[in-house]
């Protein structure tokens, strides 16, 4: 299967669906992080908020309009994904989030050592390590998933 073709763009190949046995790793991972992040007590809320972030650093629609939705279900408000972008200039997310949002940000730039460094430091502040460990499986898990869709031009399709 291929994706949609923009103007002046190639044909590119759906690698979900060219590799399944790869791409069901991938959704074999996402479970067991899925099961870690809940084991180490993080709330499904928090877990989008990452997914989120991350897929808006990279632009990944397709991301961004599954964990919208994951988002709303597990109850985040419209609101606070409105301004998750800007998510240090509000009042709207709690210290344990701010925390994982960066950590999130920091593993997805992970050239930054420093910002690596700082990110860190102030999540075990608020995180328990297992939180912590998961929240960074959850932004290498997400950002794998970004790098897919962004790839393989996964469409977002208008709802009828």
């Amino acid at each position: 299967m291929t994706s949609p073709v923009p103007a002046g763009a190639t044909r590119r190949i759906f690698i979900d669906k060219q590799s399944p046995k790869a791409y069901h790793a991938l959704v074999q991972t996402s479970e067991a992080v899925r099961a870690v992040a809940a084991d180490a007590g993080l709330d499904r809320v928090l877990v989008e908020l990452v997914n989120l972030r991350v897929s808006q650093i990279n632009g990944c629609a397709s991301c961004l309009d599954v964990h919208t939705r994951a988002a709303l279900r597990a109850g985040d408000t419209p609101r606070r994904l409105g301004v998750l972008a800007a998510w240090r200039d509000t009042e709207l997310f709690t210290p344990a989030e701010r925390a994982a949002l960066a950590l999130a940000e920091a593993t997805t730039a992970a050239a930054d050592g420093a910002a690596q460094d700082v990110a860190h430091a102030a999540a075990r502040e608020v995180l328990t390590d297992d939180q912590v460990a998961a929240v960074i499986w959850v932004a290498v898990t997400i950002n794998a998933f970004n790098r897919v869709s962004i790839m393989s031009r996964h469409p977002v399709r208008a709802e009828r």
